[in-house]
């Protein structure tokens, strides 16, 4: 009897494993597709959309002096480099067959074949040289990958001028199938500076973390726990001016709210008090509220009274470049789009212009050992679609970014070709020794330099695999403190994310954001620092 072919799945369809019990919990509907991994954001403060594009009628200038942190303390965000953190939730293969990877010696200390067939390269397709000539190496992103990668070819489809980006991975087991894993670094991001002008937090989830995978206990801040956003649409309904804007035109509306301050302050300079009846009323404190409160509103309303100023739609003469309105489906297009898409859009938006410090993207449908290699490659190339749209994004807004990819777990092969697949090797089972997680840094004006302090002794290249793979692709679990612990994994992300800032003086110490890091002294933090500062303590002055 003819064995039984396996189907190719189509991105959107649930996952039906033999060997899993059917799924119960919210994270399992999500991991094997049976849920959308719906979109998110993240950030702080609550003036958080004034970055971006301007109207054409700015504050005048004694409004606009007194938005000065001296005075009424209105600043667009934190100025930090923008980070995006992708969550695949179910197990993904990153290791060799997408992002190369390799022994102590880095990532082009090669492994054996037996080890890259377990990571689903077949044997005549092994890299050797992982120079621009070797035909299965790809150094469009500066960190290499296998030239037949899927998420390769995803980032390529929405962003092609790589020059400006480079990579490191980071060898660390974690568990497969379980919420357990503490891959989130949103709190830890924003402890170390990240913030919106408009919100604080978000994730496309509505968990602690706003992602599939939990934040680290000790880092999470209940005050900033991020806010769920499903689509733009929702974006758009994050701030609203009243009707002020919508009767009068935005010009007239702030050209009203910057009146209203004036007259209020000559009110408030002749109200007088008295202290010796009332010790605890504060006559300047009183006075500098009321005169930052009517600021406040005319900035919200110079900057957010037109309400497109929020829109990720293809209405967006950027995102336009990037998604078509049929695949956002967008309104008049005909179209249903992509619900992947769609979130993409609305958290790049919301991060690189400066509304949030910081973004989670959960995309579910990740545990794709289905007995065959079509299935897994097919989700890789949408994921990679989505870090492409958002490396172009950056590119289009000439800010530096910083995107983080991550999964529960992950998988191997037993050695099978899938004809279906051009001789690729089947995914075949859960595998957590082979697990991986990696991030692309962007920077505008030139590719970001692999760190090379030489008080470690090791080369610029071995910072690029920050610890190494046994010759049988299984992680070396005492190679780094990050390797068999999923929340020193997430500390050297931030740790990584500070360094780009020239600011890993102060990621630990007794005045430092993680005064009780577990990586280690100063030595091994530098072991797990990828690459130079790529600005100097704001992203808008770069290095």
């Amino acid at each position: 009897m003819a064995k039984k072919k396996n189907r190719t799945l189509h991105p959107d369809e649930p996952l039906l494993h033999a060997d899993h019990p059917r799924p119960v919990t919210r994270r399992e509907f999500i991991s094997q597709g049976f849920l959308a991994g719906t979109g998110a954001v993240l950030a702080p403060s609550m003036l958080g959309m004034l970055a971006g594009t301007r109207q054409a009628h700015a504050l005048s200038s004694d409004l606009e002096a007194l938005k000065a942190i001296s005075e009424c303390n209105i600043v667009a965000g934190a100025d930090k480099i923008p980070f995006i953190c992708f969550d695949l939730a179910g197990g993904a293969n990153f290791a060799g067959s997408n992002v190369l990877v390799g022994g102590q010696g880095g990532i082009q200390d090669a492994l054996t074949s037996a080890g890259y067939s377990k990571l689903g390269i077949p044997g005549d397709r092994l890299p050797t040289t992982f120079l621009a000539t070797d035909p299965f190496v790809n150094l469009d992103l500066g960190i290499p990958f296998h030239s037949e990668s899927s998420m390769l070819a995803g980032i390529k489809m929405r962003f092609t001028n790589a020059t400006n980006v480079n990579g490191a991975v980071i060898p660390a087991r974690s568990d497969n199938d379980t919420g357990n894993n503490p891959h989130n670094p949103m709190y830890g991001i924003n402890k170390a500076g990240a913030r919106g002008e408009l919100l604080t937090l978000i994730g496309s989830q509505n968990s602690v973390s706003g992602g599939a995978s939990m934040a680290p206990a000790s880092m999470i801040d209940l005050s900033v726990r991020p806010t769920k956003i499903d689509r733009p649409s929702d974006t758009q309904g994050l701030v609203d001016t009243g009707e002020l804007s919508a009767k009068m035109g935005l010009d007239n509306a702030t050209r009203v709210m910057e009146s209203i301050q004036r007259i209020s302050k000559k009110k408030m300079d002749k109200m007088q008090t008295n202290p010796t009846a009332s010790p605890d009323l504060d006559d300047v404190a009183i006075k500098k509220q009321v005169k930052c409160a009517y600021v406040k509103s005319a900035d919200m309303v110079e900057s957010f009274g037109d309400p497109t100023a929020l829109d990720s739609s293809a209405a967006d003469p950027i995102i336009s470049q990037i998604f078509t309105p049929a695949e956002l489906g967008d309104a008049g297009s005909g179209s249903n789009g992509d619900s992947e898409f769609r979130k993409t859009a609305a958290v790049m938006k919301m991060v690189l212009n400066g509304y949030a410090g910081a973004g989670t993207i959960t995309m579910g449908g990740y545990d794709y050992h289905t007995g065959n290699r079509t299935t897994g490659d097919a989700r890789d190339v949408r994921a990679g679609q989505c870090i492409g749209a958002c490396l172009r994004y950056a590119e289009l807004l000439n800010k530096p970014l910083m995107i983080y990819v991550c999964s529960d777990g992950s998988l191997s092969s037993n050695g099978t070709p899938d004809a279906g697949a051009d001789g690729k090797l089947v995914w075949t089972s859960d595998n957590s020794s082979t697990a991986c997680s990696f991030f692309l840094v962007y920077k505008p004006g030139g590719r970001p330099v692999l760190f090379a302090s030489g008080s470690d002794g090791l080369t610029a290249a071995q910072h690029q695999q920050l610890g190494w793979f046994r010759p049988d692709a299984s992680v070396e679990t005492s190679a780094t403190p990050a390797a068999n612990n999923v929340n020193l994994l997430v500390e050297t992300v931030i740790l990584n994310y500070m360094a780009l800032h020239g600011e890993t003086g102060n990621f630990t110490g007794a005045t430092g954001v993680f005064p009780e890091q577990g990586i280690g002294d100063n030595a091994m933090l530098d072991r797990m620092t990828a690459f130079e500062p790529i600005v100097d303590g704001k992203a808008s002055i770069p290095v």
